[in-house]
């Protein structure tokens, strides 16, 4: 490789997929162990009614997630591809940019769930006898929001930088100390589900920290002022290629809604109650999201490789590297598909104990609504493949394919004619014909990137 050439239109896209998607990976671990944690910790200090609050509060961090990946994706994609096309003041304009929207955004997100929290609880599905919980939960936590959005979206620029590994680094320290510090607020000092939250919004303190001090000296190009003074026609062109991801959470967090309500609704008429379905299906996605986190973690780390290539007009690397994604995607969502189907109540049990009906509906729901999770990979790696190309339209058609366009639809008509057991089975359908579609759609696309490289020759 010569020296002077860029690694990601040079190394093999084995080692390139390695060295970003690991990192990556590494970093939306522990990105869902935040929830995870908190999770777990408030299901043994307050039980069933603790898991449920944080359900509901859910929404809100899927709201941070998707501003941050808006920003940084965007941001990212659009500076590989400068650098790609060797357009190094558009790509230092991009990336400055990106960190002003993170951190106007973050604010803003932050005053309204002040203002309208309890309403927002009450719309997230909260019954009498959660909100005060998830109120409490969430005041605390709406804090550390901008700085959990700053964070989530410089993880993205840091990474397209060439820094994946301290990219994991900000995501680790974060949650590390969130770690130490829930069983000692919780416990030790009787703060509850106050306790939890401010340990959460402490660790994401920190990792906005470390992100920050890393953009102060970006490494490729040396960011100025001038460069994070906010221009509209940027942000729209970074709003453009980050409206994937940020579209798929967007998506997720409406599901999560609807579905909050529908469980409720429906819960309440069956032998479960209402506040059973809730717990459950609050773990049951932080569980889900700990296996997405690898899918979405190989998404991420193709990005850069695959915006730097096409940029540079290398096809056969682009198609090389997105069968490789979606391999190793694939891979791990067949290991967590039979770890759902296996072994739901082992899992269920660590996040405390419950009834019989609890464990019973628990085990039930892991094993129907997770019944395709082995096709769960295809999707994601699909609709970021779109982005990373420029073709923020297809990605954000895929990206709405299995929340908006079929799961949705499904969570309003299955239960009204099968009950409480409607809901489990919406989503193996959602799963299967999102796969389906991001493969006819990846076919046809290798097909153009081939036209292409023969009017190159």
């Amino acid at each position: 490789m010569n020296r002077s050439e860029n690694p990601l239109g040079a190394e093999p896209i084995g080692v390139l997929l390695r060295r970003f998607a690991v990192p990556s990976v590494i970093a939306m671990l522990v990105s869902a162990l935040y929830n995870m944690v908190d999770q777990l910790f408030i299901g043994h200090s307050i039980g069933v009614l603790g898991n449920a609050a944080t359900n509901v509060a859910f929404p809100l961090s899927m709201v941070c997630t998707s501003l941050g990946l808006l920003c940084g994706i965007g941001g990212a994609a659009n500076f590989n591809l400068s650098m790609g096309r060797k357009q190094t003041e558009n790509a230092k304009s991009y990336v400055g940019n990106a960190i002003s929207m993170l951190a106007i955004l973050g604010v803003i997100l932050c005053v309204i769930v002040q203002l309208f929290l309890r309403p927002m609880m009450l719309l997230f599905g909260a019954t009498p006898d959660i909100i005060d919980y998830a109120c409490t939960y969430t005041r605390i936590t709406s804090i550390g929001f901008p700085f959990l959005i700053v964070t989530i979206g410089g993880s993205n620029l840091v990474r397209a930088d060439g820094s994946p590994k301290f990219s994991m680094l900000c995501n680790l320290a974060g949650a590390i100390i969130n770690t130490i510090l829930d069983p000692l607020l919780i416990f030790v000092f009787d703060m509850g589900i106050a306790g939890a939250a401010l340990a959460t919004i402490t660790g994401q303190i920190l990792s906005f920290l470390l992100v920050a001090g890393y953009l102060r000296h970006f490494k490729t190009l040396p960011l100025s002022m001038k460069d994070l003074k906010p221009k509209f026609s940027l942000w729209m062109q970074i709003a453009a290629l980050g409206a994937t991801p940020c579209f798929n959470q967007i998506a997720m967090m409406v599901v999560q809604i609807v579905m909050n309500n529908t469980l409720t609704h429906y819960g309440s008429n069956s032998i479960y109650g209402s506040d059973i379905p809730l717990a459950c299906a609050g773990i049951i996605s932080k569980v889900s999201m700990l296996f997405f986190s690898f899918v979405i973690g190989i998404s991420q780390g193709l990005q850069p490789i695959v915006s730097f290539n096409f940029g540079a007009r290398k096809y056969d690397r682009v198609k090389e590297a997105y069968k490789k994604a979606v391999f190793a995607a694939t891979a791990i969502s067949a290991v967590a598909f039979l770890c759902f189907q296996l072994f739901p109540r082992q899992i269920i049990s660590i996040f405390g104990s419950g009834s019989e009906e609890y464990l019973h509906f628990a085990e039930r729901y892991f094993r129907i609504y997770l019944f395709f999770t082995f096709l769960n990979g295809i999707q994601p790696v699909t609709s970021n493949f779109f982005t990373s190309i420029g073709a923020p339209k297809k990605g954000i058609f895929l990206s709405l394919t299995r929340q908006i366009i079929f799961l949705l639809p499904l969570l309003l008509i299955f239960p009204y004619f099968f009950g409480i057991d409607g809901v489990m089975y919406t989503a193996p359908i959602a799963d299967f014909a999102a796969a389906a579609f991001s493969i006819g759609m990846a076919v046809r696309e290798f097909k153009i990137m081939t036209e292409l490289q023969k009017k190159a020759v």
